[in-house]
């Protein structure tokens, strides 16, 4: 069944910075299970959309925009720019590291 955890769910590290950790009860390091989509593999853009609907405590359009990131968080796969991949439609790795840091200040 390959290295998908008890509930079929991939094993992530969700990481937030910059900020963006006040729109998720102040808390940086989250450790999840996120399904995969219905294909089987779980793509950046159903991620994005699972932490707005499962994580996100508060003001979620301060994280989305559509349906992905608003402009000026940087994603970071594994520590690697997603735009260095395939963006959203990067594919995630059961123990993949997500990380999601504002560069916006003030507002």
């Amino acid at each position: 069944r390959g290295m998908s955890g008890e509930d079929g769910g991939l094993k992530l590290s969700i990481e937030f910075g910059g900020g963006l950790e006040l729109l998720f009860g102040g808390v940086k390091s989250h450790k999840v299970s996120v399904p995969p989509d219905g294909g089987g593999v779980l793509k950046m853009k159903t991620l994005i959309g699972w932490i707005r609907d499962k994580l996100c405590q508060e003001r979620p359009e301060m994280f989305t925009q559509g349906n992905t990131v608003r402009p000026g968080i940087l994603v970071l796969i594994n520590d690697a720019d997603w735009e260095l991949a395939e963006g959203a439609e990067s594919v995630l790795e059961d123990g993949d590291e997500v990380s999601f840091i504002s560069t916006l200040h003030g507002g």
